[in-house]
């Protein structure tokens, strides 16, 4: 199978990220790497620093909402980015592991502010290949 990969997408203003993968959780780790993506080149960040996120949704779209706001607040609050996650989902729940290091504005060089993931273009399921997507418009 095809391995799990990000990319972004257009969408007005802001910015639109998705990703694909074997599993439900890939798709969603990848759809984090194309989040830090907008923000800063990922081969400048290093996964130096472990962070452990969780969060509850009743769906799976929620969730997935609820998961990249958690990363949204994780680096803002503790002044980093992230390169690596490691994404268990169990029912409503998400628990994941993120690897990074603290914001360097000479190193990472970062681009803009994400905000916050929106409802708008907001996708979660399988494709017509057995692949799972997650994808939603950022606002930056």
């Amino acid at each position: 199978m095809t391995p799990g990969r990000w990319e972004h997408f257009p969408h007005d203003a802001d910015l639109g990220v998705r990703g694909t993968g074997a599993t439900r959780e890939e798709a969603f780790e990848q759809a984090a790497l194309a989040l830090t993506a907008v923000i800063a080149d990922l081969d400048k960040v290093h996964s130096l620093e472990e962070v452990d996120v969780a969060c509850s949704a009743p769906d799976e779209e929620l969730l997935f909402v609820d998961w990249l706001n958690a990363i949204v607040y994780e680096m803002s609050t503790r002044q980093m980015l992230f390169s690596r996650y490691e994404v268990t989902i169990e029912g409503d729940r998400l628990r994941a592991k993120a690897w990074g290091e603290p914001v360097s504005v000479a190193g990472h060089q970062p681009a803009v502010e994400v905000k916050g993931a929106t409802y708008t273009e907001l996708q979660v399921g399988r494709l017509a290949d057995g692949r799972w997507l997650a994808q939603c418009v950022v606002d930056v």
